[in-house]
């Protein structure tokens, strides 16, 4: 028995109803997530004053965990563990006009992972970070472990004399110094080729540290100038400011030949392969250390945008010599070998 025929412009019905379908269910999840995170705050508020105002102690806690799981029987988040951090939650965010704005959009898992930043500024920036860019609890915490905030637009550039005002600020903003490549199990040592195929292998892992809007193209890209075989170690696509990036891996410190060499790259990606509307593209020049002397006089007379940021590989420096040497890397270990994940109750 064959199918009925499709009416004209079912399909196109079909698919605006799945996405008001996913959006209702979006809202409506934002919206219990809302309702929960100002409770949580609430109590929280409560706690704070009750215990400041009445001399309530801390024993008042764990009083209120029993009554409120004998009240809620099926009901997770009244432990005494949580009663803290919803505690501890209010007196970081004591404006209540932040929950709309801000951390009531933002999973209770999150707002617990930005309790661990005591500075209100760099908690700020990693809340705003959080709801912008979609991070999960775990990237959140790896964020902070490895100071985002402070890395973030700190690349040497020479963006503002060679980009457009309403560019030159978002390109900024999109660079880093240093970058931590600590997925990769290499040693200091490791050749540039060992790093970028550590990278490329990795390369969900890359992309999540080079930041929202990056798209990855190539490693090792041809440009064929002048009869003549060229190889641009990494290259990128990044959306928000519609333009390639290409980046220079080097092992050891920047020196001032490494922009001329950019500046070539860039200057042949140009002619050759950008696109109608796309924007100039941009250099990443990425090495070992900088000196931000060298770097300045190196870029004051290129005319094409060129950044330069440090990168660290971590993981085997934390170790021993004796250890690091004999030690499986992370790769090596057969997936039965690795551990759990653990999982959150609460």
């Amino acid at each position: 028995m064959s199918a009925p025929p499709v009416p004209t412009g079912y399909p196109a019905w079909l698919a605006d109803l799945k996405t008001q379908i996913r959006e209702a269910r979006l809202r409506a999840t934002l919206a219990v997530n809302s309702e929960l995170i100002g409770l949580y705050w609430r109590i929280g508020r409560d706690i704070l004053v009750r215990q400041a105002e009445q001399g309530w102690g801390s024993k008042i806690v764990g009083r209120l965990a029993v009554d409120l799981r004998v009240a809620f029987p099926d009901t997770r988040g009244f432990s005494s563990a949580n009663l803290r951090y919803m505690k501890a939650f209010a007196q970081a965010w004591p404006d209540p006009a932040m929950l709309q704005r801000l951390v009531g959009k933002l999973p209770w898992g999150q707002n617990i992972e930005l309790l661990a930043v005591k500075d209100p500024a760099a908690r700020l920036w990693y809340a705003e970070a959080t709801l912008e860019h979609g991070w999960s609890r775990p990237v959140l915490g790896a964020q902070i472990d490895t100071q985002a905030h402070a890395r973030h637009g700190k690349a040497l550039t020479n963006f503002a004399r060679t980009l457009p005002p309403e560019t030159s600020d978002l390109a900024q903003q999109a660079l880093k110094d240093p970058y931590q490549f600590d997925f990769l199990t290499l040693r200091q040592a490791a050749h540039e080729r060992d790093v970028e195929r550590g990278l490329i292998a990795r390369v969900k892992d890359l992309l999540l540290e080079l930041g929202k809007g990056f798209s990855f193209i190539a490693s090792q890209h041809h440009l064929e100038v002048g009869g003549q075989d060229f190889y641009v170690d990494l290259l990128f696509y990044h959306r928000r400011l519609r333009c390639l990036v290409a980046v220079d891996l080097k092992t050891g410190p920047f020196r001032p030949e490494h922009a001329g060499k950019m500046n070539f790259y860039l200057a042949a990606l140009d002619d050759t392969e950008r696109e109608p509307g796309d924007n100039p593209s941009i250099g990443l020049i990425l090495c070992r250390e900088h000196n931000r002397v060298v770097v300045e006089y190196a870029l004051r007379g290129v005319d094409a945008p060129i950044g330069v940021a440090r990168y660290r590989l971590l993981a085997p420096e934390t170790l021993p010599d004796d250890l690091a040497n004999v030690l499986p890397t992370q790769d090596e270990l057969a997936p039965g070998m690795l551990p759990a994940e653990e999982t959150d109750d609460e």
